[in-house]
């Protein structure tokens, strides 16, 4: 069994990834998850009820002793726990923090026999077993054993000649009412969304990738949208992207690694 803090579309590659091979998946989420890219993030459970990523369904619980039935129903269980007080209660093999939040809240190496981060804010070797880096590029899902992350730049990786003209940040703070959904074709300039009297412009063309659930109170300077300039690449709306699967698989290797030592110290 694994823990895998975080459900938003990074973390559902590893939770997915992990579920296909057999591994009783447990995730872990604050109460009023964030995400963006909602059609392929498992974290939309917690509003919903259950969310399916590429025919996977997720299934909110309302606590620990609900995960067996949802496990043996071949789901995934979501359970709102911030501060992964399950992981002291049912002993994991292993915890994943999946959150991406560029910092420890609270991971730690007593937490299982395995500990493995994603991305900066990690130290391999200390804070966790292993961290896995999550930066586009050559790097990307290296395996790093001591050491950190590569650190984070802000800016968000090159699609189609574009870097952070693809992400859309709020322009002020308060409730915001979407008039775009996910999937659309956008124009430069169309408004997306309002927030208070202020309008959401898109910042490109191309396909709105991902945006925050409607209704939703965001801050000012908020990631609140995605654009992918790629229109043929409509698509992948609904699909895990390749730098999740990249990162899950790394992921993997870690848990059938030690698996693996284990097994030979017998």
């Amino acid at each position: 069994m694994v823990i895998v803090r975080g459900g938003g579309d990074i973390a559902t590659g590893t939770v997915f990834k992990l579920h296909q091979c057999g591994y009783a998946v447990l995730v872990l989420e604050a109460a009023m998850p964030t995400a963006i890219r909602r059609q392929v993030a498992f974290c939309e459970a917690m509003y919903d009820g259950a969310a399916t990523v590429e025919k996977v369904t997720c299934r909110r619980i309302d606590s620990i002793g609900q995960c067996q039935k949802v496990w043996d129903n071949q789901e995934i269980p979501l359970l709102a726990d911030p501060g992964a007080k399950a992981a002291g209660v049912l002993h994991p093999q292993a915890v994943v923090d999946a959150i991406l939040a560029k910092k420890n809240i609270g991971t730690s190496r007593q937490m299982a026999p395995l500990t493995i981060a994603l991305g900066p804010g990690f130290c391999a070797g200390e804070d966790v077993d292993y961290v896995v880096e999550t930066q586009r590029g050559h790097q990307l899902g290296r395996i790093i054993t001591q050491g950190t992350a590569l650190p984070n730049t802000g800016i968000p990786g090159i699609i189609g000649g574009f870097g952070a003209e693809r992400v859309i940040h709020a322009p002020s703070s308060g409730q915001i009412k979407i008039s775009a959904q996910i999937g659309d074709i956008v124009q430069k300039g169309q408004a997306l969304a309002q927030i208070g009297s202020v309008a959401v412009p898109a910042s490109l063309d191309g396909v709105l990738r991902g945006i925050i659930r409607d209704g939703f109170t965001v801050a000012k300077g908020m990631k609140i949208a995605d654009i992918d300039p790629r229109i043929e690449q409509k698509k992948n709306c609904t699909t895990i992207s390749d730098k999740a699967r990249c990162i899950a698989g790394s992921v993997l290797e870690l848990l059938v690694r030690h698996n693996v030592r284990r097994e030979l110290a017998l």
